[in-house]
Parts: C-alpha cells; sequence; structure tokens
C-alpha cells in the first residue's frame, strides 16, 4: 500500500459514523468518548488497517506516546519471575488500545536514576511507572523533580503526589501464617525478599505481626534475592538450625519451589515433614510436586490498571489512588499439621 493509500482518520469517522474529532479523541485515549463509540471506532480503525503516524502525532501535540518503565533487576531473574511478564504484558495489552507503547529498560542496581534522566532528557516517554518501590525511595523526589507523571505500584512509604495502585501484600501474608497455625504449626520461619524493597519488608512485617497475633514469637528469618539460588540457599540454611522449623513462608513463589527441591535432596517429606507456602500463585505453583499452597495475585490486571491511570494521568485526567483486589490464600497440597 503506498502512501496515499493509506486510511485516514477520515476513513475511520466515516466507517464509525463519528465525526474526526471524536476519532481523534478514541485514539489517543482522552476522556469524553463513550465506551461503546470508543469501541466501535477501535474496531473501524483496526478493520480499515488504520495505524498512527506517531510522528505526526508527536509533532503536533509534544508528546512521545510512550510510557518507561526502568527496572534495575539482573535480566535473567525477569524471565524467570513470572511476576513481571505478567505485569508486563498487562501494561502491553491497554497500550496497544490506545495506540501507545511501552520503553523497558533494564539497568544496573543503583543507576535508576541515570535511566529515568535519559528517558526524560530525550522526551522518549510521556510518563513512567515506579515498580519495587524502596523502603525510601529516593525515585519519588527525582520523578517530581523531573515533572514526569508517574504511577507506582503500591502506596510508597514516604510522601507522594503521584497515584498508586493499591497493591497490599499483607491480608495474604498473614492467611498463610494463620492457615499454618490453625493446622497446629509453631515454628514458622520466613524466606524474606531484599530488605531494601518495600514489599519484601511489608511481607516480613505482616509475618511477624501474623506470629504475634497467633501468640508466637517471630521465628528464624533468612533474607534472600528473589530467585531460585537465593531461595535454595537460604532453605538449607533454615533446615540446618539445630530445631529446624516445622514450616517456611516464602516472599515468592519462585523461592518456595526452589525450597521444595532442596527438602527433597535431603529426604524431608513435604508436607509431611516440612510445610511450605509461596506468594504470587505463579502458573508453574500448582503444578509442583506437592502443588504449593500459595497467595493468589493479579499482575496482569495490575499492568492494565496500572496503565490506564497513567495514561490519564498523561492526558490531563487527575485521578485518586487505584484499588485492586486484596491477595488471597490458595490451599494445595504443600501445608499438613506438624509431625508429632
Amino acid at each position: 500500500m503506498t502512501r496515499s493509500d493509506r486510511p485516514t482518520i477520515r476513513d475511520v469517522a466515516r466507517a464509525a459514523g463519528v465525526s474526526k474529532g471524536t476519532v481523534s479523541f478514541a485514539l489517543n485515549g482522552r476522556p469524553g468518548v463513550a465506551g461503546e463509540t470508543r469501541q466501535r471506532i477501535l474496531d473501524a480503525a483496526q478493520t480499515l488497517g488504520w495505524t498512527p503516524s506517531h510522528q505526526g502525532r508527536a509533532l503536533s501535540v509534544s508528546r512521545a506516546f510512550a510510557v518507561g518503565l526502568v527496572l534495575a533487576r539482573p535480566p535473567e531473574l525477569l524471565g524467570a519471575d513470572p511476576f513481571f511478564p505478567a505485569f508486563i504484558a498487562g501494561v502491553e495489552r491497554t497500550l496497544s488500545e490506545r495506540g501507545q507503547a511501552l520503553v523497558l529498560q533494564v539497568v544496573p542496581d543503583g543507576e535508576e536514576e541515570a535511566g529515568y534522566r535519559r528517558l526524560a532528557d530525550a522526551k522518549r516517554v510521556d510518563g513512567v511507572f515506579l515498580l519495587d518501590l524502596r523502603v525510601d525511595d529516593p525515585r519519588i523526589a527525582l520523578l517530581e523533580e523531573l515533572r514526569m507523571p508517574a504511577v507506582t505500584i503500591a502506596r510508597p512509604a514516604g510522601p507522594s503526589g503521584f497515584p498508586a495502585l493499591l497493591v497490599d501484600d499483607r491480608p495474604g501474608i498473614a492467611a498463610a501464617v494463620r492457615h499454618l497455625t490453625e493446622l497446629g504449626h509453631r515454628r514458622i520461619a520466613h524466606v524474606a525478599g531484599p530488605a531494601r524493597f518495600l514489599h519484601a519488608t511489608v511481607r516480613r512485617q505482616a509475618w511477624e505481626q501474623a506470629l504475634k497475633e497467633a501468640g508466637l514469637s517471630a521465628g528464624a528469618v533468612v533474607e534472600a534475592d528473589f530467585s531460585a539460588a537465593g531461595g535454595a540457599q537460604a532453605t538449607r540454611e533454615l533446615l540446618d538450625l539445630a530445631e529446624r522449623p516445622t514450616a517456611i513462608v516464602y516472599a515468592n513463589d519462585l523461592m518456595a519451589i526452589a525450597g521444595l527441591s532442596v527438602a527433597l535432596e535431603r529426604g524431608i517429606a513435604v508436607p509431611a515433614q516440612l510445610s511450605v507456602t509461596g506468594f504470587d500463585n505463579t502458573e508453574l505453583a500448582g503444578y509442583v510436586a506437592p502443588p504449593l499452597t500459595t497467595v493468589r495475585t493479579d499482575p496482569y490486571r495490575w499492568g492494565r490498571e496500572a496503565a490506564e491511570a497513567l495514561l490519564d494521568l498523561i492526558s490531563g485526567v487527575t485521578g485518586g489512588d487505584i484499588p485492586v483486589p486484596p491477595a488471597e490464600l490458595v490451599i494445595r497440597a504443600s501445608t499438613a499439621p506438624p509431625p508429632s
């Protein structure tokens, strides 16, 4: 198809039975278009094979029509941890529906600030997502300095003027501990994520609080890095204790599944001799032996919700925090009463 043969906004408007202005609003994700009308326009654009001229759009409104995500995680961990592909898939689904793109930067630890500054200086993105919040997160002030619209995944511990996806891990961890104590466990250990990450600290605090509410003192805790190798090493340390735990609450499924493997290597039966819980309810959790008791979250939905909120913010629609359903416990065969 030559340039002159390409369908135009006028063609889309004619096919959808609306004005060119309405088409522009709908395709740019701006408010003021009814949901049914927006969908009719999107369907017409898809049928005609219309694609946006991002260069022309960006020049006309000084927009990049892209949003950014900077992650300071080892690239191999991004592939192994199912959270990130699911979250990014949710983001991409929403962005593709609204003619936007995602710019992903994976940087070494300590270079996130430089990554955000590069995106801002080059005007490559109109806004960013903020994942892996720190306990005392300097990126909040940085993005405010850069005047970069942002949506945080979870509410930061300190002041923030950005809307947040109200992710709350505490109910899920509390439910896991409560499940174990009701089974009769009294020595419940925890394999935590890195303490610098807010969600790792929140999960550890929820574990401690749930034990306290059950009248138990906090058991042994080992900090790992959310990887399978880290989970395996942490499990070995716990199983080497003179009084080893009868149950372990892991901060994610990847470490829990590695812990199951370590127990098997040592001839420790799960759940007869050791109960194990994870977090995230990844697809693999239901297929390991035994199937893993874990906490269900929905990172795909989080990605969709966060992308909608960020695009609204970029378009000038001021919104508040975004509620999401709380995490829930999924009980499977990796937990049972402790050995008598």
